[in-house]
């Protein structure tokens, strides 16, 4: 049995109730003229599906010389996926990947039992002024895959499946939806898509997933009698069919969703486990700083510097 506070069988389902079952207004923080709005994980929800962290980062324009530097720093019991709407990103890690993450491309980290990782727009990225503007996803993992090894996997845009049609746009980035899958395992039912709509199209939410939800990049969007603008997150019924129309101007929109995890996680920093033990074993770790021989390595390419851990 999967754990989902919502899930009762009891309450009544369909068009019998409102399908929408929480709204997410993004925290926002300004990291120096560069703006994050984070929806989970949130008072409302801690998780949509395995989705435990999401954040928009942008849009945001760097005049020459000025970027992103985000200093190596480790992961466990998570995967991530950086998606960009435009934009570059050099990511490194202890692996030794070297890769720049760009515009509809999948990189999907595997943190598992550790891994450390940098993303940053250096070089020529520096050479001229830069647009940014994407999203940053944490997935957690089922408790039997967080001592899994670290791995990491990049997918071009041209490989991801996309479809279209009916004043619709959309590319499915992790797992399976609308007949489509993605060629890339995962460790736990996941969907997770990008949708553009023309105005009035709608779109219909995969119904073989048990939690899913919607984040509204540009535009507006109804469901439900309802409208909401872009910096929304919409979590909806368990096993209600669902649907969202675009508004007069159009929309895109992020849908994501899947199993729901075994149960809550535990979060500090940039850890997620299933235990409090887990997480200070990892803390412990990364602070002892035994880089040559200890549980975490910094990035080839990038190990001059690193993000020291929280003191609490």
């Amino acid at each position: 049995m999967s754990w989902n506070p919502i899930l009762d069988p009891s309450i009544p389902i369909g068009d019998q109730v409102d399908s929408i079952e929480t709204v997410i207004v993004p925290r926002a923080r300004d990291l120096g003229g560069f703006e994050v709005r984070r929806a989970l994980p949130s008072a409302q929800r801690q998780m949509v599906g395995p989705f435990i962290f999401f954040d928009q980062m942008g849009p945001a324009e760097f005049l020459t010389g000025e970027g992103i530097d985000v200093r190596p720093h480790p992961h466990i019991g998570l995967g991530t996926v950086t998606y960009l709407m435009r934009g570059a990103l050099h990511h490194r890690d202890s692996l030794g990947t070297d890769q720049w993450i760009e515009p509809g491309a999948v990189n999907w980290m595997m943190a598992g039992q550790g891994i450390t990782h940098s993303e940053r727009t250096d070089g020529e990225a520096r050479q001229k002024p830069l647009s940014m503007f994407g999203l940053q996803t944490w997935l957690a993992l089922p408790e039997a895959r967080e001592e899994d090894p670290a791995g990491f996997i990049h997918i071009e845009k041209a490989k991801l499946p996309e479809l279209e049609g009916e004043g619709k746009q959309v590319r499915l980035i992790l797992g399976h939806a609308w007949g489509e899958t993605v060629p890339l395992e995962m460790p736990s039912e996941v969907f997770y898509a990008d949708a553009v709509l023309q105005p009035g199209a709608s779109l219909p939410l995969p119904d073989d997933h048990e939690d899913r939800g919607i984040y509204v990049l540009e535009g507006e969007v109804s469901s439900g009698g309802q409208t909401f603008d872009a910096g929304r997150m919409l979590v909806f019924r368990p096993g209600d069919r669902v649907s969202i129309k675009a508004g007069a101007q159009g929309a895109r929109v992020m849908a994501l969703g899947g199993a729901t995890m075994g149960g809550p996680r535990f979060i500090w920093w940039n850890f997620v486990a299933s235990s409090r033990d887990k997480i200070d074993a990892a803390r412990e770790a990364w602070r002892a700083g035994d880089w040559a021989h200890g549980r975490f390595s910094l990035p080839p390419g990038d190990n001059e510097e690193f993000t020291p851990a929280p003191e609490r």
